[in-house]
């Protein structure tokens, strides 16, 4: 049975109702529209002129990767995904895709740390988890046949290669891709969207922290306070009292200064129209001076609605909590 690794090829539905520049949106909906017709060139040609004016456009350059692949560019098209997963890393697709690309070119390894990032992302998503299975089959059909090499009587692993080729169809080709339309395309951020928000998806509470609710009075009520007074300035778009619940050696997401990523977070949250960050589900634990807060985050705003998992590794500093570090989780 032919293994059926699959890449999403989103179909693209671009949204036109926001108006800064019209010419722009228009040559995004035709580039949508060659690429349905096959018309792969010229639409790469309206994506470049898309991203000359704005580089950061997720929608048009997860497009541009999708046709890149399909024009057999592996190399180009994984330097494009690769750096949609480095701007937006709270997305899935762009790692799927991404994976669907090492695994053709035999880069089991490198599909599968891909496909685990995109889980990660949304544990969700089914195209990465069929997927990720299949790479595992690959890379078992790899190590069965070493061990038959070195022990060619060992009947076990006849047996267990035997099982494998079952799922995966041989032992030496790649994983051949299959497209798919996921249920929930990248294809959602619109044309005109600058995905201001990368490392911290959708985001909670446009609910102010409650009131009537008594101070806190011992370590998990201080984390959850933190975390939803910390959700409410990021909506008000409060850049200040945000930048103040991070600790001063804060482990920066790319290692860059602490005031480097403060300059950035301020560019990306002030004036940016209207953000809603709203917090759910979450799981305190305390061990001394740190705190793990896992919690569901959801963000929206007039460009970008994103759902994910978050972590925050608080340490309690002058007796305040702080954030030591920000990631995605489970």
């Amino acid at each position: 049975m032919q293994s059926s690794f699959k890449h999403c090829l989103a179909a693209l539905s671009l949204c036109l109702s926001f108006t800064p520049a019209i010419c722009l949106a228009d040559d995004a909906s035709d580039a949508s529209k060659l690429y349905k017709a096959g018309q792969l060139n010229d639409a790469l040609k309206k994506i470049d002129a898309v991203l000359a004016q704005k580089p950061k456009d997720a929608q048009m350059r997860f497009l541009k990767g999708i046709i890149l692949t399909e024009q057999n560019k592996s190399s180009e098209a994984i330097t494009v995904f690769s750096k949609l997963t480095d701007d937006f890393p709270e997305l899935p697709e762009p790692y799927n895709n991404l994976a669907v690309l090492y695994a053709s070119n035999g880069q089991y390894v490198k599909a599968s740390a891909a496909l685990e990032m995109a889980i990660r992302t949304n544990p969700t998503y089914g195209t990465a988890h069929e997927n990720l299975g299949d790479v595992y089959a690959k890379l078992a059909s790899q190590s069965y046949d070493k061990a038959l090499q070195l022990d060619s009587g060992n009947s076990t692993a006849k047996l267990k290669l035997s099982l494998v080729k079952n799922l995966i169809g041989n032992t030496t080709g790649a994983v051949n891709p299959k497209t798919t339309t996921p249920a929930n395309p990248i294809a959602n951020v619109n044309a005109s969207a600058k995905l201001a928000e990368p490392k911290s998806v959708p985001v909670a509470s446009s609910n102010p922290a409650p009131t009537n609710k008594p101070a806190a009075n011992n370590d998990k009520d201080a984390a959850l306070n933190l975390l939803e007074s910390w959700a409410k300035a990021w909506s008000n778009q409060d850049v200040s009292k945000y930048l103040n619940f991070y600790a001063k050696d804060f482990q920066t997401p790319k290692g860059e200064s602490r005031q480097a990523w403060a300059q950035d977070r301020r560019e990306r949250i002030e004036g940016k129209g209207k953000i809603n960050v709203r917090v759910d589900d979450a799981n305190i634990t305390i061990d001394g001076n740190t705190a793990n807060v896992k919690f569901k985050q959801f963000y929206t705003s007039d460009r970008l609605s994103a759902t994910s998992r978050k972590v925050l590794v608080l340490t309690k500093q002058d007796g305040k909590w702080l954030i030591k570090q920000e990631r995605s989780g489970s």
